[in-house]
């Protein structure tokens, strides 16, 4: 038996966008989501369905895609949903759902700006891992001239070795044998690794 208390999540709030390839996937993808307590699911055939969804004034709290879409539409569609400026679901997560997750497509999907990409045929505790993921992910959105959409970097180890940074945020690897500042007290280190919760 674990000693790791189960995760909890509650999604009975949210508001799902599914937009799938055809009406099976479409159901099993609505049963998942209903099962995870999600009430509000807005589900999609085609890509005009899902374009009337977003340019509706509904906010999503989660946006799942089928990417095995005839000529790459579920690529485009969210490639095109990260550049709305005036729409509030450009920072919505974003996961890519494929049957064929070869490197190509993880890489068409990273670039598209999705956040994640799972696998078909999809398991009700593999989607909720993946919704787990990103309700901690705290990737910053990127806006450029090239790509929309979260920070592709997962771990942030800073630029390769011998290299500069390219990012405002990026820390240079060499270690300076002055001390930027005064010493932390042995109580400022405590209560960084032993936080207490706030009194309200």
């Amino acid at each position: 038996m674990s000693d790791k208390p189960e995760a909890r999540l509650n999604l009975t709030k949210a508001t799902v966008l599914l937009l799938q390839n055809n009406q099976a996937e479409l159901d099993i993808m609505g049963q998942v989501f209903i099962g995870f307590g999600v009430k509000a699911i807005r589900k999609c055939l085609t890509l005009k369905d899902a374009d009337d969804c977003i340019k509706s004034g509904i906010g999503f709290d989660l946006v799942v895609v089928d990417c095995d879409m005839p000529g790459g539409a579920g690529f485009d569609f969210v490639s095109r949903l990260r550049r709305l400026e005036d729409n509030e679901n450009r920072l919505a997560p974003i996961v890519l759902v494929s049957g064929h997750t070869v490197p190509s497509s993880i890489a068409k999907a990273r670039d598209c700006g999705a956040n994640f990409v799972v696998a078909k045929p999809i398991t009700p505790k593999v989607m909720f891992d993946r919704v787990m993921w990103l309700a901690r992910d705290n990737r910053q959105f990127v806006v450029s001239d090239g790509y929309s959409g979260p920070d592709r970097r997962h771990k942030t180890f800073g630029p390769p070795a011998g290299t500069k940074g390219r990012r405002h945020d990026d820390v240079s690897a060499k270690l300076s044998n002055v001390a930027a500042g005064p010493d932390m007290s042995q109580d400022d280190i405590d209560a960084m690794l032993n936080p207490k919760r706030a009194a309200l």
